[in-house]
């Protein structure tokens, strides 16, 4: 993966998420995390990224923190932005391809960028969501990646041990199709788990929409009646309530 362009698009998203988050009040429910205040929503943010930066320095595994517990201090914008910093510096000094713990077992660095990238993505989506001040933009290339990175990460092997939910999602060719303007995802389910791939092929469900809309629906921020559905409905449902993070 490329690190500036990693760099730039966590320090894009991390700034939106601030903007969406400052002035809001601190205890008002996430509608999309619901056991979760803004205040805990901004303390998550800045904790994951300062836990992964840890890990990546001492690539050993660390206790995943609580939101609940966290205490960002009353500049959110500051402290949220040195915590992207410290990340993207870390993978920088330790080396991209180093390799550190990741939720799988062993792998590189980089991969602590990437995945904190893309939690903040989503978590931009739900601080718009919860205060109204800003609108959710994404482009397509960080939409399209955030689709490759989550949807590899649920058919990796050894992902059931991490969400166990994954089990239920093994199956007998059944596929799902999430289709973008020019590009699509395959997800099939077969007898040892889910397997996904950038093709588009006839399925038995298919989401149609923008790289954006689609992230959105993959993680649950966006009702799937809100773009094109056709097909097996209820297939789609099932996948969505065994993939929710």
């Amino acid at each position: 993966m490329d690190l500036t362009w990693l760099t730039n698009a966590l320090h894009t998203h991390t700034a939106g998420f601030a903007e969406a988050a400052e002035g809001g009040d601190p205890a008002a429910r996430v509608p999309t995390c619901p056991e979760w205040r803004l205040r805990d929503l901004v303390g998550h943010i800045g904790q994951a990224h300062r836990w992964a930066a840890g890990m990546v320095r001492t690539r050993e595994p660390a206790a995943v923190p609580d939101p609940l517990e966290a205490d960002p201090p009353a500049d959110w914008t500051r402290w949220l932005t040195e915590g992207a910093t410290e990340l993207a510096d870390a993978v920088r000094t330790t080396g991209a391809d180093t390799t550190v713990t990741t939720l799988l077992g062993p792998g590189p660095a980089v991969f602590w960028l990437r995945r904190m990238l893309h939690d903040t993505v989503v978590h931009h989506a739900d601080a718009t969501l919860t205060t109204g001040r800003t609108t959710f933009e994404i482009a397509p290339d960080v939409a399209t990646d955030a689709l490759d990175e989550g949807l590899g990460l649920m058919s990796t092997p050894g992902a059931q041990k991490v969400k166990p939910g994954l089990a239920e999602l093994a199956g007998n060719g059944e596929k799902l199709l999430l289709r973008a303007e020019t590009t699509g995802w395959l997800i099939t389910r077969t007898p040892s788990g889910p397997t996904c791939s950038r093709a588009v092929s006839d399925a038995d469900v298919t989401v149609e929409g923008s790289e954006r809309d689609l992230l959105l629906v993959v993680t649950r921020r966006l009702s799937p009646g809100q773009l094109t559905v056709t097909g097996d409905r209820a297939l789609l449902d099932h996948w969505l309530s065994r993939t929710a993070l």
